[in-house]
């Protein structure tokens, strides 16, 4: 398994990976999942990513897309390759804007991504004739931190977010944002403007349905969550924002802040409950695979995809992001086996549809690619 991105390298130390055929059941958004339930991750690979009659098949599989989503697919290739040793997968890096720009191109067959397809970026896709499968993967938090000897900051409302990151917010030491804090001006650092995490930050949340605010331009900003972590970890003042897998593998050196839910007023910290329930809101998030429908007609790439698929649920524990339900997953192996191209969080005039993820992730809530 290769791992490349563009600029510096990231290599994911990943614990020994061992796969199982069944997948736990979860409650997407609400439910409970006894992670004791999981089969001891030595047990067994998925036996049906693993027929004999289809262990010589070979060939190489490209991804390229989300920082966020860089980890689980990397598990997944590693633990493909050594049972699949003909086929060799390649994960890149270069956000999720820039890998839908590789993608729509027909450069790569697989589009790791943080957030659904924009309307834009679908319209290239369709302008080139990349016609794709759209797959839930697992669940991810947005994680808000500050530096470890930040002891003044335990919880941050909405409002509060919008005074630090949006340039209409103005508040440039932590005493703008509430007056019982320290005179200490505020260090930003962020994901760039092709990470979906940015998007949704931004575009979801903080400014979301008000389009005369915009992020401060004097953020520090990087495709590499890693340079984000030491950044907020050297600078007293600093905050910013990433994956909360991130901040789960990092807590040595950051702390999560609390997020004010704005429906109940109960400020949450980032955990794999409060994210699997729902509570931290709105920073809860699905991660996506965009396949190219021509590369799944490859047996390795559908392979693969079966394989990832089958173990979803162990690849998203093993990097502390949350697995989804049983019935997600089904849907998108029925996705995959049928070449189920077109979008779910789009409607036939490209406008952002709201649900769950259950709710909208249906075969008859799929509007086609073409």
């Amino acid at each position: 398994m290769t791992l490349r991105r563009t600029g510096p390298l990231r290599v994911y130390p990943l614990p020994a990976l061992a796969l199982t055929s069944s997948l736990a059941i979860l409650m997407f958004l609400g439910g409970c999942r006894d992670r004791s339930e999981r089969a001891p991750l030595d047990d067994a690979l998925a036996t049906d990513a693993l027929a004999s009659e289809v262990k010589d098949i070979e060939g190489s599989i490209s991804i390229d897309g989300s920082s966020t989503v860089a980890p689980i697919s990397t598990a997944a290739a590693e633990a493909f390759e050594k049972e699949f040793r003909n086929v060799r997968v390649t994960v890149a890096i270069s956000g999720t804007g820039g890998g839908f720009g590789r993608f729509a191109l027909g450069e790569t067959d697989i589009s790791d991504a943080s957030r659904p397809i924009k309307p834009d970026e679908l319209a290239v896709c369709r302008e080139n004739g990349v016609r794709f499968v759209e797959l839930p993967i697992a669940y991810d938090g947005l994680s808000i931190v500050v530096n470890k000897e930040n002891n003044f900051v335990d919880s941050l409302t909405i409002d509060q977010l919008k005074m630090i990151f949006l340039e209409e917010g103005g508040a440039k030491t932590w005493q703008d944002v509430n007056p019982d804090w320290p005179d200490t001006e505020i260090k930003i650092y962020a994901p760039g403007t092709d990470s979906g995490t940015f998007d949704y930050f931004f575009g979801d949340v903080v400014a979301k349905n008000e389009e005369m605010e915009h992020p401060r331009d004097d953020m520090s900003v990087s495709e590499d969550d890693n340079n984000l972590v030491n950044g907020v970890a050297g600078e007293k003042g600093a905050i910013g924002f990433f994956g909360a897998s991130y901040y789960f593998t990092n807590q040595d050196k950051i702390k999560a802040v609390k997020i004010v839910n704005p429906e109940t007023g109960e400020a949450v910290a980032p955990t794999s409950e409060t994210i699997e329930d729902g509570s931290y809101a709105p920073f809860g998030r699905p991660l996506f695979l965009y396949i190219n429908v021509a590369s799944l007609k490859r047996p390795e790439v559908k392979q693969f995809l079966k394989f990832y698929l089958a173990n979803a649920g162990n690849l998203a524990e093993q990097v502390n992001y949350v697995a989804l339900t049983d019935e997600i997953y089904e849907r998108g192996t029925e996705h995959v086996e049928n070449r189920l191209a077109g979008v779910h969080f789009l409607n036939e005039t490209m406008e952002k549809q709201t649900g769950t993820l259950s709710e909208l992730y249906r075969t008859d809530n799929l509007v086609g690619a073409e």
